[in-house]
């Protein structure tokens, strides 16, 4: 049976506790996204969220990747368009921002991401649309974590508007998410965010909640989920567990069962000995 491509990659290229874990020892011309490009197909672009970028930085980032033809970044879009309010002017500033990488053919997919106290209703569904209809131009994958969005209506509605739901793995919790294999709109899409429960909401720093290394056998039943979206629409896999690598080993052993070169940055096997090859 036919399978469309199915991209591998971690959310994110710039951490600091990854230097020594994911990044070798190194000098100051190092590039740390070029690096990465030569593992995976896809990287989620995390930096907009907190601030638009410029167009310059996407042709950068293009420039950066261009040794691997298979590579497709996803991006979150600003938080302003999906936590607080935003202006025609960030409208128009974020199109500039995205049209580098699809004008490269470069762009995956944009991630807008509600918070868990997003919950349906006529006035979320109109900010959605709204939302949907100003990047319309543009590959749109809506991830959401309150439950009241799970049903066949809602995903209806998606496939209305050439939107893709985004499967999540996280904690479970009241009225969270469930795991899913939910390929509406243009691809299929899914991040793995870790099953930190203690530390999901109780952190200090962010970083704690996605301190969390995936077994082979809670990755199993994603593969499969990953398998069977792949039959309809290309497919997107992100992992967001990123302490101290954790992300790529993960982003490694799903590539491994999905049949794919599995071969990620060798200074990981020091620090996940028996679990990095």
């Amino acid at each position: 049976m036919e399978t469309h491509a199915i991209r591998v990659g971690p959310a994110g290229w710039s951490y600091t506790d990854w230097e020594g874990t994911v990044y070798p020892k190194h000098g100051s011309k190092f590039d740390h996204l070029a690096y990465l490009s030569s593992f995976f197909d896809t990287i989620e672009i995390n930096s907009p969220f907190y601030r638009i970028p410029p167009p310059n930085h996407a042709k950068s980032w293009v420039r950066r990747v261009a040794a691997n033809r298979d590579f497709r970044f996803t991006t979150k879009v600003f938080k302003g368009f999906t936590h607080e309010t935003y202006t025609e002017d960030d409208v128009t500033a974020f199109r500039n921002y995205l049209d580098p990488l699809m004008d490269a053919n470069r762009l995956g997919a944009i991630l807008l991401q509600y918070p868990w106290s997003f919950k349906d209703s006529d006035e979320s569904r109109e900010k959605l649309l709204a939302l949907f209809r100003a990047f319309d131009a543009y590959p749109r994958a809506l991830e959401v974590r309150h439950a009241s969005f799970q049903t066949g209506e809602f995903v209806k509605f998606l496939e209305e508007q050439n939107v893709s739901w985004v499967n999540v793995d996280q904690p479970l919790f009241h009225d969270s998410v469930k795991p899913a294999d939910i390929a509406s709109g243009p691809l299929a899409y899914v991040r793995l965010h870790g099953r930190n429960y203690e530390k999901w909401f109780a952190h200090s720093e962010s970083w704690e909640r996605y301190n969390y290394l995936y077994s082979e056998s809670e990755l199993k039943p994603w593969v499969k989920r990953i398998e069977s979206m792949s039959r309809e629409k290309d497919a997107y896999v992100i992992t967001n567990n990123h302490f101290r690598g954790q992300a790529i080993v993960n982003a490694g052993e799903i590539k491994e069962a999905l049949g794919q070169p599995a071969k990620v940055p060798p200074q990981l096997k020091e620090v996940y000995a028996g679990r990095v090859k």
